[in-house]
């Protein structure tokens, strides 16, 4: 299905994009956008699981209310209501802003933890990834898929 592939794409693009911990800053649009987001399913790679896919039924995960993302021309990213870490805009090393797609990476000092989020924004589809224990060989990770819908704004 359309979704499926374009899930497909979006991961393997997260993928390749998690090697490049290049300084990559890219926003060609000024965006102020708020959306509500459903979990759709996880994927989750540690000692127990090899990239096994949970659903949402299965998971105490939370859907998120109030995904908020707010970039301005040629530098600034503001990511809210993802997690904590993706909030702090001074660990954001990777931005990418266009018509299409937001993109945005962080990763810790320690460079042992990281976690990347890109959203389509036609689709509404999010991945969000989460890796610890970066350096290690059982590095473990986190892949979540959302389906977002945007929030009008309030005038």
């Amino acid at each position: 299905s359309m979704i499926k592939k374009n899930s497909l794409v979006l991961l393997l693009f997260l993928l390749s994009f998690n090697l490049s911990f290049a300084k990559d800053i890219n926003i060609q649009e000024n965006i102020d956008l708020s959306f509500k987001c459903k979990l759709v399913k996880k994927i989750i790679k540690n000692s127990e699981y090899n990239y096994q896919t949970f659903s949402a039924n299965e998971l105490d995960d939370k859907d998120l209310n109030e995904f908020k993302i707010e970039a301005t021309k040629p530098e600034k990213l503001f990511v809210e209501g993802l997690s904590l870490f993706l909030s702090k805009s001074d660990q954001l090393i990777v931005k990418v802003v266009n018509k299409d797609v937001v993109l945005f990476k962080a990763i810790d000092e320690e460079k042992s933890y990281s976690e990347s989020a890109i959203i389509n924004r036609k689709s509404g589809e999010l991945i969000h990834e989460i890796t610890r224990n970066i350096k290690s060989e059982n590095s473990e990770k986190d892949i979540v898929f959302y389906s977002c819908t945007e929030k009008e704004k309030k005038v």
